[in-house]
């Protein structure tokens, strides 16, 4: 038991001294947040700018269609020759120019409208001219019809459906986008740390088998110990970063709502910061994030991440002990990536489209993707049964492939010059 609690010591203490561990602990939280702000700073430039459309309409019907807004601004240039007009919108640097042509009716017309640029034009933009010339034409052919168009005006009602449980609770339109997002972020998460440590663990014992030193370290200690040791220690290295990150981002959360004039504490934000950010249900959707389960998501997170990690890492570390350098590992990769990627697509197209369905539950129960699944599920609320049925067959599995790794381990960090094979290591399982 000493030796385990040294070996487990001495991989925490190499992991979190490391130069790059600390630097990216720190750093990697700053940069996150960093990068989503740069991102919506530049969204809101490329949105915030003008663009000047010229507009051909030989028509004449759509003149007064085409109104300016913040976005848009229309120059008309019915009045002369199309290649003119195409001239003038290209030496200005226009955005570009829309050319309606007469027709002799509507059907025909709708197949002949055209939009010159010298590039192409954003899918909004496109939507947004046709929904114009849609309107207008249908408008036309309902009044050829003999329909009074005001009435039906007059009739039109917009339905705002409110949404709550039945306990009374309310809850915004955007609560099952959050909930896929949170939910989405922790099952990626979980894939990447079951990546970049599992990958930790396996160039350690690469490393020390090389360099010969693993057999020294075997004389004084046994070969499971020294596995777990090895997984243990780089594990509590991850929760060590995670807590970190956590905090800052805590920390960093914080700071953005002030900085917003948004109270998270009550969820309602200030009427400055109302009359500068257009957000529509802005209160209910600040409260609907403080109402996931974000401690209950960050706590099974730790304990997927245990789990998941435990169960990745065993494998990572025979594969580690049966092959002699980095490069003979592909073989063996593969077989390990497959299930965390299953586990991902899984999450984002069954699980966003139906969390409670038969094929999410049964991947939320399989081990191999359970950690990503039910991560990925618990944010749109899971009956802690099926919670703790998962977590029980992903530890009793734990146990299965920490021995079967165990026995691999202790015969492959002995063996030099040979490649392995499935073949051969099935053969080690067996003594």
């Amino acid at each position: 038991m000493r030796s385990l609690r040294l070996i487990i010591q001495r991989e925490y203490l190499a992991r979190v001294r490391n130069r790059t561990f600390i630097v990216m602990t720190f750093l990697s939280p700053v940069i996150l947040v960093g990068m989503f702000a740069l991102i919506a700073y530049l969204s809101m430039l490329n949105s915030s700018e003008q663009r000047i459309i010229g507009l051909h309409d030989e028509t004449g019907l759509f003149l007064k269609e085409f109104q300016d807004d913040e976005n848009l601004q229309y120059l008309n240039f019915s009045d002369k020759e199309l290649t003119e007009a195409k001239k003038i919108v290209r030496e200005n640097e226009y955005y570009g120019l829309i050319h309606i042509p007469t027709a002799d009716n509507h059907n025909e017309l709708t197949g002949r409208v055209e939009f010159f640029g010298e590039e192409s034009p954003g899918l909004g933009t496109v939507q947004h001219i046709e929904k114009i010339i849609a309107d207008k034409l249908q408008r036309n052919e309902l009044i050829s019809r003999g329909v009074d168009v005001s009435q039906i005006d007059s009739a039109k009602t917009k339905v705002n459906v409110e949404i709550q449980n039945f306990s009374g609770e309310r809850t915004s339109k955007m609560v099952n986008y959050l909930r896929m997002f949170f939910g989405g972020a922790a099952g990626y998460l979980l894939m990447m740390f079951i990546i970049i440590y599992g990958n930790m663990v396996m160039r350690s014992v690469i490393e020390e088998k090389t360099n010969r030193i693993i057999e020294i370290i075997v004389s004084s200690v046994k070969p499971i110990q020294l596995m777990l040791g090895k997984v243990l220690g780089t594990s509590l290295a991850g929760i060590t970063q995670f807590t970190i990150w956590v905090i800052l981002g805590g920390i960093l959360y914080t700071i953005a709502g002030l900085y917003f004039g948004i109270d998270l504490m009550n969820a309602q934000p200030s009427q400055a910061s109302l009359n500068e950010i257009n957000i529509p249900e802005i209160n209910q959707i600040v409260a609907d994030v403080l109402n996931l389960p974000i401690l209950s998501l960050i706590i099974y997170f730790l304990v997927y991440f245990l789990g998941g990690y435990f169960l990745y890492s065993a494998i990572y570390a025979s594969i580690g002990a049966a092959v002699d350098s980095e490069t003979d590992t592909q073989q063996f990769m593969f077989p390990v990536i497959i299930p965390l990627m299953l586990g991902i697509y899984v999450g984002f197209f069954a699980v966003i489209e139906n969390p409670h369905g038969t094929v999410s539950t049964i991947f939320s129960m399989i081990p191999l993707t359970s950690p990503i699944v039910m991560l990925m599920r618990i944010p749109f609320g899971v009956p802690w049964w099926e919670i703790s049925l998962s977590i029980l067959i992903l530890l009793i599995t734990n146990a299965g492939v920490v021995w079967l790794a165990a026995k691999i381990y202790r015969v492959g960090i002995l063996m030099y010059g040979k490649k392995a094979s499935y073949k051969e290591i099935y053969k080690w399982l067996k003594y």
